[in-house]
This record gives C-alpha cells, structure tokens and sequence, in this order.
C-alpha cells in the first residue's frame, strides 16, 4: 500500500493522466472532428511540429508577463501597506480600488494600444492592471487585521507606527501576501495572452488567434497546454518560497495551498 505522502504527490499526475485518457476516448469513441475539437495526440503531434515558434511565443508571453506580474507586486505591496496600515487611506481608497476591478480589463486594451502602440508594453501593463489588485488586498487585510492589544502593547514600550509595521504587521501579513502571488500570476497570464490576441504579433495569444483562423484546432490547444503549464510552474514555485518562508502560520503543510 502507498503511504498518504507518496499519494499525495502522485495525486496531481494521476488526476491529469485519467483527463487526458477521458479526453482521448471521448474524441476517439464519438469521432470528433479534429477542426472541432481535436484528441490529446493530435495535440501532442503538434506541439512537436511546431515546437520551435511554440517555444518562442511562450518565451514572449512568459517574460511579458514577469515584467507585468513584478509591476504589480511592487506597487500592490506599497498600496496595501498603506490602505492596511491607515484607516483614512482605506476609507479613500478602497471604494476606488474595487470599482476599477470591476472593470473588465480587457476594456482597455484598446485605450493601450492607442497609447503606447501594438506589442509588448500593452501586454505588460493588461498583465499588471489584472494582477495587482490581490496583492494589495491580501496586504491590506494582513496589515488590517494585527490584534489591537498587541498593537497597545507595542506602543507602551516606545514602539512607533513604522517600527510595528516593520516588525509586526509586514511579518504577519507574510501568509496573506504569498497567497495573493499565487493568485496574482495566474491573472498575469491571463492579462498578458488577452492583451496577445487582440494587440500584438507575438506571444502565446498572437500564436492561438493565427492558429484558430486557419482551424488549425491542435495548435490552438497546445497553445492553451503551454500557458497551464507555465501557470502551474509559477503558482508552485510561489507555493514553495512560501512553505520555506512562511511555514509557521500552517498547521498541515501538505494541505497548505
């Protein structure tokens, strides 16, 4: 019998090996036009056909949305400390903050491209404009939520506001600022490939779009294939800075997300 360890990491792998047999037999077993919906080997087949230009556009999308992502987490970060650590702030800023989410961002790829142009820069800035609001407000909740008492505590000992923010609050809100990473670069790829397709002639996007108006299904899939991939590569590495960093503040790592 394997032990509850070695099923937990074969876990994903398994789950991933019974889709991609499912996928196979329902295209197989119902003949599904590969123009409609093509099977796991006709998209394995060209991935390897066209692994080169695959490989460059994935390349683009990828550092594009690294350029974005880190925008977002260095201006996420500031912005949350600052509506977390003040009530005033919070009370200005919040309602703005949430309803400029609300706005579907990809509403303003087009004000981009009339600004900076088709290609990368639109990427970068959809990517940072979709990925910065988790962060700032995983922050701000972390900082929001220092326990007052400790807060009087620290301030009957000589403490400043800044010397508990540094020394409390940032530390506290360490497990709510690498969940919102984990969150944040999922968006990012999301902002990046929207940005691709309508506004640029390279990345992952740009590849899918050409690919689906010559019906050429299996590329647009493996396009697809290759942004999960990078997605989940980026969300475990995250998840792994913060089961070093921030291993205290979970009781069972193993369930830890």
């Amino acid at each position: 019998m394997l032990s509850q360890k070695t099923l937990i990491r074969l876990a994903p792998w398994l789950v991933v090996a019974l889709f991609g047999l499912l996928w196979e037999g329902i295209v197989v077993a119902f003949n599904v036009p590969e123009f409609l919906f093509p099977s796991v080997s006709a998209v394995w087949h060209s991935t390897l056909d066209h692994w080169d230009p695959i490989m460059m556009h994935a390349t683009q999308t990828f550092l594009t949305t690294l350029a974005g992502f880190a925008i977002a987490v260095v201006f996420g970060l500031l912005l949350g400390a600052a509506v977390g650590s003040s009530p005033i702030i919070y009370k200005a800023l919040y309602p703005l903050l949430v309803g400029f989410n609300s706005i579907p961002k990809v509403a303003f790829v087009p004000v981009l491209v009339v600004w900076f142009g088709i290609g990368t820069i639109p990427a970068i800035l959809t990517a940072f404009l979709i990925s910065f609001f988790p962060v700032v407000v995983n922050v701000a909740t972390g900082l929001a939520t220092l326990e007052p008492e400790m807060e009087d505590v620290l301030r009957s000992l000589g403490a400043s506001r800044l010397d508990i923010l540094k020394k409390v609050g940032l530390p506290r809100a360490m497990p709510y600022f690498f969940a919102s990473l984990k969150v944040a670069i999922t968006l990012a790829f999301v902002g990046s490939v929207i940005s691709e397709t309508v506004a640029s002639n390279l990345g992952i996007g740009y590849l899918m779009m050409a690919a689906s108006s010559s019906m050429d299904m299996a590329l647009v899939f493996a396009g697809l294939i290759v942004i999960g991939i990078m997605g989940v590569v980026m969300y475990e590495l995250f998840a792994l800075i913060e089961r070093k960093l921030t291993g205290w503040a979970h009781r069972n790592p193993n369930g830890a997300m």
